[in-house]
């Protein structure tokens, strides 16, 4: 393999931006591909599997089976941690939602969750063709690449205005990766796309509820259906990206065409950031330099008399719930992530974001204490502690670049995965590990397959 890549594609005066997009990632090959692109990208799969395990007995999930998979389909899609199977479709969906269950999955900025609209397409696809697992990881390197064109294509404003991009631009990922498999590619990948655009759909508005990880189980779906009846034929507006009403003309006032073709030395996959905080990835700085102030200060919870967190005024429409009353919303309130942290609570363990911790009187009494101030400016943010004995102290937290010691980066996430999985896998976690880090040599992805979809016994959450 080499060390370089040039993700240029053949584009013509006359080519739309979305038949460039699709020669562009349709061009893409694992032998042209850094070794980078191929560890970072195995570590996302790795790491989705562990959260989708991990969040397998979450609520939504168990209403979303009950609906959409209450028997098993022998001939159907492996269910993730369910030893049951389902229609392609309603797989997709129910693994998508899964792997979000619990916000503990991969982030790209200005993305945001790569992996979790495109994996599930690619386990269900390879599944139902024998794939192997140098295609299947060349297929989800293109999705991700797709998703993160199209976010930079639409600038700072869908995002801004409400969407969920990992909604809007997963559903164009997940058709990516379909495509890919399917051997769809040239105008027919664009009529995939216009089917994927005109599906595409997600409000930031759900943050904190069941329907934030339906979002990119529906974008897993509708990615899937717009790849499949693409390769049927089936018709859509073959420059969506491009046209006067459509996708980005209607969902974005900050397009910009060069975002999504600029040449890039490395696939966007490179730039996964991977949570090691079971909450929104916007609150991670402030859980981070909160952590730095009570380690590093001594600071005991009852000598606090207020805390400032300085963040960007994005934050606001995205993690600024005030006052949460479930777990899920706790995930998505500043105010609470932070009182966490003070408290000495260890934010990476996912149980800890339950109703009970909502309620809990000692971190609602200091979570008022906790001022957002969102003013900050750039990068990262900036927590500030007043103490009961007159000392103002700060630190600053920022979480906002990807880790390029790999190596470390393999240790924590296998760290990771082994916690999430002690119920669902045992001592069989070691075995998905090892699939992962050669899924490239892989003849076909049943062997995997049959590891993380029949587990361990489910046991509700409540």
């Amino acid at each position: 393999m080499t060390e370089t890549l040039t993700l240029d594609s053949p584009v013509t005066e006359t080519q739309t931006v979305t038949a460039a997009l699709a020669d562009r990632v349709a061009a893409m090959r694992l032998a042209s591909m850094p070794l980078a692109a191929l560890t970072v990208a195995k570590q996302c799969l790795l790491d989705w599997i562990g959260v989708a395990l991990a969040g397998r007995s979450e609520p939504l999930v168990r209403i979303l089976l009950d609906e959409l998979a209450p028997t098993d389909d022998p001939g159907g899609v492996a269910i993730v941690g369910h030893g049951r199977r389902a229609r392609a479709s309603d797989a997709v969906l129910i693994n998508g939602a899964m792997g979000h269950a619990l916000d503990f999955d991969d982030v790209i900025m200005p993305m945001g969750h790569p992996t979790v609209p495109v994996a599930p397409v690619v386990l269900a696809l390879a599944q139902q063709s024998g794939a192997s697992g140098a295609s299947a990881l060349e297929a989800f390197i293109a999705g991700v690449e797709t998703e993160c064109r199209i976010a930079r294509l639409l600038g700072p404003s869908h995002y801004a205005k409400g969407w969920h991009t990992t909604a809007t631009t997963g559903a164009f990922g997940a058709a990516a990766a379909a495509a890919h498999l399917l051997g769809v590619e040239g105008e027919a990948l664009t009529h995939a796309f216009g089917l994927a655009g005109t599906q595409a759909a997600g409000l930031k508005s759900c943050f904190g509820t069941m329907s934030k990880p339906l979002h990119p189980g529906k974008a897993a779906q509708n990615g899937l259906l717009a790849a499949r009846l693409a390769a049927r034929g089936f018709t859509s507006d073959t420059d969506i990206l491009g046209s006067a009403q459509g996708f980005t003309a209607t969902q974005s006032t900050t397009a910009g065409p060069t975002g999504a073709l600029a040449d890039r030395t490395q696939p966007w996959v490179v730039e996964a950031l991977f949570k090691y905080h079971a909450a929104c990835y916007l609150t991670h700085d402030s859980i981070e330099a909160a952590n730095q102030l009570r380690s590093e200060e001594h600071i005991a919870r009852e000598s606090i008399e207020a805390v400032s967190v300085r963040v960007p005024s994005g934050h606001l429409g995205v993690c600024n719930i005030p006052a949460p009353s479930t777990g899920l919303e706790c995930k998505f309130s500043l105010r609470m992530t932070t009182a966490l942290a003070f408290s000495g609570e260890d934010t990476f363990q996912e149980a800890l974001f339950s109703d009970a911790t909502a309620r809990r009187p000692d971190l609602v009494a200091l979570r008022d204490k906790v001022n957002i101030d969102p003013t900050q400016l750039g990068r990262g943010c900036v927590v500030t502690v007043r103490l009961k004995d007159g000392r103002s102290l700060e630190r600053t937290g920022d979480v906002s670049q990807p880790l390029r010691d790999l190596a470390l980066q393999q240790d924590k996430l296998e760290r990771k995965f082994r916690h999430l999985t002690t119920a669902a896998l045992g001592a069989k976690a070691d075995e998905v590990i090892g699939l992962c880090r050669t899924l490239e040599t892989l003849p076909d992805l049943d062997g995997l397959i049959a590891l993380i979809g029949a587990t361990g016994p489910v046991r509700p959450r409540r």
